[in-house]
């Protein structure tokens, strides 16, 4: 095995190992935001492997993912990295990082994987792993010792995600008198409102993970916009979870777009505020 000495004082650096699992699990759940499920030893694996459910196509673009670990002078794991190369344009991506947010430990894990990545452009915290529950970027309130350590490495955060939460079910919320739901994929239903054959609105939601469920995606036409349609969709899809184990659910809003904008989510915002959710955490990514 070959272990890497860190300029860090008193941290070294090698190859995960399987003996590491339950401290590398340890690690990543001392992290887990409100709505996210515990990462379970499978979850590891498929990261580990490169495999994610959501976001697949962008893993299936990056050779075989590399994983090391922190060490201190007695063994003991400090925290963890994983990064690889996409071919396609000599990218190095960082993964997902964990270390109990000690901002020496992210820093030597951050400038590990871009010494062994090499002089090229780099990413952090582009997409989501197999880890978490569609959380694609890092939560920077909640991890700020790795942010600030982004920070002094040179990397440049771009603001793209709200994180929101709130528990289920949601009585108060009102119901659409009909509405269709098909399977979206093995893991989403699509809820959907149609008028002489056209679709007025429709909700993706994901089948809930350790009782929590996802709103994936929620979209009312412009031309059936002002009559409530948002907020009795959104009420049903609720429900919908709520039926299927869900004790609470989650949201990722891309509101980076400027007011006027095609992608403007104002109103969105404003629905799912009014409707008890709850900003849990923004979400960036990051460049080099």
């Amino acid at each position: 095995m070959v272990v890497y000495v860190s300029p860090v004082l008193g941290v070294s650096l090698r190859p995960y190992a399987p003996a590491d699992r339950t401290a590398v699990l340890g690690l990543i759940n001392a992290d887990r935001l409100s709505g996210q499920p515990l990462t379970t030893p499978a979850m590891l694996a498929e990261a580990l492997a490169g495999r994610s459910g959501v976001d697949a196509g962008w893993w299936a673009e990056l050779d075989r993912p590399v994983t090391s670990v922190a060490t201190d002078a007695a063994g003991a794991v400090l925290g963890v990295v994983s990064y690889a190369l996409r071919p396609k344009d000599a990218h190095g991506v960082i993964l997902w990082l964990h270390c109990r947010e000690n901002e020496t430990v992210a820093r030597a894990l951050l400038d590990h994987a871009a010494t062994e990545l090499g002089p090229r452009p780099l990413e952090a915290f582009h997409f989501t792993s197999a880890l978490t529950l569609g959380l694609e970027a890092l939560p920077v309130r909640h991890r700020p010792a790795t942010h600030a350590a982004l920070t002094a490495a040179g990397y440049r955060g771009t603001d793209l995600w709200r994180y929101m939460h709130r528990t289920l079910p949601a009585p108060e919320l009102p119901r659409l008198t009909h509405h269709d739901t098909e399977p979206a994929t093995p893991d989403t239903r699509r809820l959907l409102v149609t008028e002489d054959g056209k679709t007025l609105a429709d909700a993706t939601i994901g089948t809930p993970v350790q009782g929590t469920g996802v709103l994936w995606w929620i979209g009312v036409e412009p031309a059936a916009r002002g009559r409530g349609l948002g907020r009795a969709l959104l009420g049903t899809a609720l429900d919908a979870l709520h039926r299927m184990g869900a004790t609470d659910v989650i949201l990722f809003v891309d509101d980076d777009a400027p007011a006027g904008d095609d992608r403007d989510r104002t109103a969105a915002k404003a629905l799912y505020e009014s409707s008890g959710f709850e900003e849990i955490d923004r979400l960036h990514s990051f460049t080099k």
